[in-house]
C-alpha cells in the first residue's frame, strides 16, 4: 500500500506545533542565539530574569566576603553545616511548593547522597577551612577555574574528548591560577593567601567538578531543584560529625548578633533563593547566557572584599583573573561549536518544555560557595 505525503507527514510529526515552536526557541537558546521576543509579557519575564541573574551574581560575590567575616566568630565547618542545613530546609519548602512532592526514587537515593556528600559536604569542609588563610578575592578567582577542572575530569573519565581548544584553554587558565596563587603568597598577611589555603580551595573546586562530571546521568533524571535540594541535605549530613567535633573547643560567649545576619544572607539568599532564580533564568534565557554571568562573580568579589574587608586589589589578582577567564573562553569555544552542530538534536525537555516522552532536564547550576 502506498502512503500519501499527508499520511507520512502525519505519522512522522513528533510534536504539536506549540511544542515544535518551543523546541526551536530551545535550540536557539542552547546555541547562544538571541531570540526576537515579541510577546510583551515574555519580554518582561526575560528582563526580570536578567536582573535576577545580576542580583544573584552580586549575592554570590558578596558571600565570599560574608563568610570570610563570619569565620572570625564561628568555626568554618560548623558555620557551613548550619548555613547549608538552613538552606536545605528552605529548598524543601520551595520543592514542595513548585513540584508538589519531595521524594527521590530509591535507585537514585544512594547516588545523590554520595554526590551531595562530595559536592556540598567535602567541598565546604575544604573551601570554608581554606578561607581562613585565603583572601576572599583570591578564593573567588580560584573557584572560577572550576569549569576547566570539570572539562579535564570529563576527559579522564571518558565522557568527553580532549580537543586542542580544551588543552590550550586549560594551560592558559592554570597559568592564571599560578599567577593568583603566587601573588597571594607574596602578599603575606597584607591581604594575601597561603599556599595551603590556595591548594585546599582548588581541591574544593575539584570536588564540584567530580559532582558535575560523575553525577550528570543521575542529576538529569530529575529537576535541578529536586537534585540540588537532596544533595544539599546529604552534604549537610556529611558535615555534621566534623562540625560537632570542631565545636568542642569553641567558646560562643563572644558571638555577635551579626552572625545571624551572615547565616540568613548565606543560607537563605546565596544558597536558597539564588538557586531558584538561577534555575528559572536557565529556562528563560538559556544556559549559555546564564553561564556568562559567572565571569562577573570573581570581579565583584575582589571589589567587595576591597571595600568591606580592606583587602588590597593586587596586580596579580587582576592579571591572573583575566588569564583564567581567557582560558575558560578558549576551552568553551569547543562547546559553542558543538552546540551549533547539535541544534537539531535539542529535545523539548532540554530547556523546560514539558513532554511526557522525555524526563525534565536542565544543566546543573554553576557552583558558588
Amino acid at each position: 500500500m502506498v502512503r500519501t505525503s499527508a499520511q507520512s507527514a502525519a505519522q512522522v510529526r513528533p510534536y504539536p506545533s506549540r511544542v515544535r515552536s518551543a523546541v526551536s526557541d530551545a535550540q536557539s537558546r542552547a546555541a547562544g542565539v538571541a531570540l526576537a521576543v515579541t510577546d510583551p509579557s515574555e519580554r518582561r519575564e526575560r528582563r526580570v530574569a536578567e536582573l535576577g541573574m545580576l542580583a544573584i551574581t552580586l549575592c554570590w560575590a558578596g558571600n565570599y566576603v560574608v563568610i570570610k567575616a563570619a569565620l572570625a566568630e564561628m568555626p568554618p565547618i560548623a558555620l557551613s553545616c548550619l548555613r547549608f542545613g538552613l538552606a536545605g530546609l528552605v529548598l524543601l519548602l520551595v520543592l514542595r511548593w513548585r513540584e508538589g512532592s519531595l521524594g527521590l526514587p530509591r535507585r537514585d537515593l544512594l547516588a545523590v547522597a554520595a554526590l551531595g556528600a562530595l559536592g556540598f559536604g567535602l567541598y565546604q569542609v575544604l573551601w570554608a577551612t581554606a578561607l581562613q588563610w585565603t583572601a576572599a578575592g583570591d578564593s573567588a578567582l580560584l573557584v572560577a577555574a572550576t569549569p576547566i577542572i570539570t572539562a579535564l575530569l570529563a576527559v579522564v573519565v571518558g565522557t568527553d574528548t580532549l580537543t586542542p581548544d580544551k588543552a590550550i584553554g586549560a594551560l592558559v587558565a592554570f597559568a592564571g591560577v599560578t599567577v593568583v596563587v603566587w601573588s597571594g603568597a607574596a602578599g603575606g598577611s597584607g591581604g594575601g593567601s597561603s599556599l595551603a589555603g590556595a591548594l585546599m580551595t582548588l581541591g574544593a573546586a575539584a570536588c564540584w567538578a567530580v559532582y558535575v562530571s560523575l553525577g550528570a546521568a543521575v542529576l538529569r533524571r530529575h529537576s535541578p531543584l529536586r537534585t540540588t535540594t537532596w544533595a544539599v541535605l546529604a552534604g549537610t549530613a556529611a558535615m555534621a560529625a566534623p562540625a560537632i567535633w570542631e565545636l568542642r573547643g569553641w567558646d560562643p560567649s563572644g558571638l555577635q548578633p551579626s552572625i545571624v545576619l551572615a547565616l540568613a544572607y548565606s543560607s537563605l539568599l546565596a544558597v536558597g533563593a539564588a538557586n531558584v532564580v538561577n534555575f528559572r533564568a536557565v529556562q528563560l534565557l538559556g544556559p549559555t547566557r546564564v553561564t556568562a554571568y559567572q565571569f562577573l562573580v570573581p570581579a565583584f568579589a575582589v571589589v567587595i572584599a576591597a571595600v568591606l574587608l580592606a583587602e588590597p586589589i593586587r596586580a596579580g589578582q587582576v592579571v591572573g583573573g583575566a588569564v583564567i577567564v581567557a582560558g575558560i573562553l578558549i576551552a568553551r569555544s569547543t562547546f559553542a561549536r558543538a552546540a551549533g552542530r547539535a541544534r537539531t538534536a535539542v529535545r523539548p525537555s532540554d530547556l523546560g518544555v514539558a513532554d511526557a516522552r522525555h524526563p525534565r532536564a536542565l544543566p546543573p547550576p554553576e557552583r558558588r560557595p
